[in-house]
C-alpha cells in the first residue's frame, strides 16, 4: 500500500472513530488530524475537506471493490452495497442525515441516478428511453431506492440487509414493470399517426 494510501486510510479512520461520539458537523479537520497524529499539512494535501474524505471513504470502500468485482446484476449490486452500509451503519445513518452543501447524501443521489440508469436501460426500448418521461422514471427509481436505504439506516436497520434487499426487489420491480409498460405504450401511441 501506497504513502499516500497509508495517509488516507489514517484519516479514514480517525473521522470514523470520532463520528461514533459527535456528529459530523462537530468534527474539525484539526480534530481528525490530532486523532491520527498527523498535520493538517497532510490532510489538505490529500483533502479539500472532511467532505472530500467522506466520498473518498464511499469511493474506496464501495466503488472500488464493486467495481473490482465486476458487479453486474442490478440486485446483486444493491446487495452489496446494502451489505457495505449495514456494516458501517453508524457512519452513514449519521452522514444520511445532514442535508446542505457537499453532504454526503447529495454525492450519494447523484451516485444513485449514475448507477441505477444502465442496468434499467436495457429493459426500456430505445424509443422509450427516448421520451420525455424517460428521466423522470430513472430519477424516480434512484430516489425511492435511496429513501429506503435512508429510512433502513435510520431506523436502525433492523432487518438484515438479504431480506431488506429482497423487500426492495419486489417493490422496485413491481414498479418498473408498470413503468415500463407505461413508457412503452405511451411512446407506441404517440408514434401511431392521426387518422
Amino acid at each position: 500500500m501506497s504513502d499516500s494510501n497509508i495517509t488516507k486510510k489514517a484519516l479514514a479512520t480517525a473521522l470514523k472513530t470520532l463520528m461514533q461520539t459527535q456528529p459530523f458537523e462537530k468534527i474539525s479537520v484539526g480534530e481528525i488530524c490530532e486523532a491520527c497524529e498527523l498535520n493538517r499539512k497532510s490532510f489538505y494535501y490529500h483533502f479539500k475537506d472532511k467532505y472530500d474524505l467522506v466520498e473518498w471513504i464511499f469511493h474506496s470502500e464501495f466503488i472500488t471493490t464493486v467495481a473490482d468485482a465486476r458487479v453486474t446484476d442490478r440486485w446483486s449490486f444493491v446487495r452489496a452495497l446494502c451489505d457495505y452500509f449495514y456494516r458501517e451503519r453508524t457512519f452513514y445513518s449519521k452522514l444520511l442525515r445532514l442535508t446542505g452543501q457537499n453532504a454526503f447524501r447529495q454525492y450519494f443521489s447523484e451516485y444513485l441516478f449514475q448507477t441505477v440508469e444502465p442496468f434499467l436501460r436495457p429493459n426500456i426500448s430505445l424509443e422509450a428511453q427516448q421520451s420525455e418521461n424517460y428521466g423522470f422514471f430513472i430519477s424516480f427509481i434512484s430516489d425511492a431506492v435511496f429513501v429506503a436505504i435512508f429510512r433502513w439506516l435510520d431506523e436502525g436497520s433492523k432487518t438484515l440487509p438479504e431480506e431488506f434487499v429482497h423487500r426492495l426487489q419486489f417493490i422496485a420491480e413491481t414498479i418498473e414493470d408498470t413503468a415500463y409498460n407505461s413508457l412503452s405504450e405511451k411512446k407506441s401511441a404517440e408514434s401511431v399517426p392521426p387518422q
